[in-house]
């Protein structure tokens, strides 16, 4: 019998052009050899040229449909993006709460690329309160820093000074991504036996209009490396290297800002193979 895969929850929004939100994160948990379930929480019209309205889904529906799949399946990984409004932040708060589940990242979706804002700021207060002490890591990018954390974040010194504060709010390890910066930046902030960790992760930038959904995609694949019993240090390595070659590997799709190439090692390990003609019926 085939061996069952590490399974991936992904609770988060969806986005009908699948550039990011459940559909993307189920693309990249796949592509990392686990099975992936979700939970809706918020519906969008959106595609690549922005965000045009977001509904989110009712908090008893959110937390009815995380205690079904907990009751029914074992979850290795959890990655937790677009919450979309303060009543579903206390949901996941409270299942998560109820059964301590391992391996969680927390991606503190704030606003869409295109600026639209997808968590009030008492979404926001709530999920620093309750959501980041449950994180195995948090992964916000520079934006998300600063506005958690009231600290201007442009710079590594910054970064760096971000996540010393988002430490102290609760949080075990923090990645913050710099890839809206000049140069693709990423700091990763863990707590050891040593205390505080930081190590700066550097790349090219990559000058593509193919990027629309990498902080999901990032996060999951962080999920699907702590799933496969990968540290934080090598998830978070693992992770980028990617991203970097999901934006490199993408078309151009649609008006605006297009999605990652998601699903490009399928392409790169097809290999053809000889079906038999089918047998004429009689």
């Amino acid at each position: 019998m085939t061996q069952t895969p590490p399974v991936v929850l992904t609770i988060a929004g969806f986005d009908p052009s699948s550039g990011a939100g459940v559909t993307a994160d189920i693309k990249t948990i796949a592509a990392h050899g686990c099975y992936g379930v979700a939970c809706i929480t918020a519906l969008t019209v959106q595609s690549t040229a922005g965000v045009v309205r977001v509904e989110p889904v009712g908090a008893d529906l959110v937390l009815e449909t995380l205690k079904e799949l907990a009751s029914d399946i074992e979850i290795s990984a959890v990655h937790i993006g677009m919450l979309g409004s303060v009543k579903v932040v206390k949901a996941v708060a409270d299942f998560l709460e109820g059964e301590k589940l391992e391996n969680v990242v927390l991606d503190p979706i704030l606003k869409s690329s295109s600026g639209a804002d997808l968590l009030d700021s008492s979404g926001a207060r709530l999920m620093i309160e309750r959501l980041v002490p449950l994180a195995t890591i948090l992964t916000p990018n520079v934006d998300e820093a600063s506005a958690m954390t009231g600290v201007a974040v442009g710079n590594p010194d910054q970064m760096k000074s971000a996540a010393l504060k988002l430490h102290s709010l609760g949080a075990a390890a923090v990645v913050v991504t710099g890839g809206h910066l000049e140069k693709a930046i990423d700091l990763l902030s863990f707590t050891s036996k040593r205390g505080v960790q930081q190590e700066i992760f550097k790349s090219e930038r990559l000058r593509s209009n193919s990027t629309h959904g990498t902080g999901c995609a990032f996060a999951s694949a962080i999920a699907c490396h702590l799933a496969l019993d990968r540290g934080i240090p090598e998830a978070v390595l693992l992770a980028k290297a990617y991203i970097t070659a999901a934006i490199s590997n993408a078309y151009s799709l649609g008006r605006g800002t297009g999605p990652v190439h998601h699903l490009y090692r399928m392409h790169q390990t097809a290999r053809r193979v000889n079906v038999p003609d089918p047998e004429p019926v009689h």
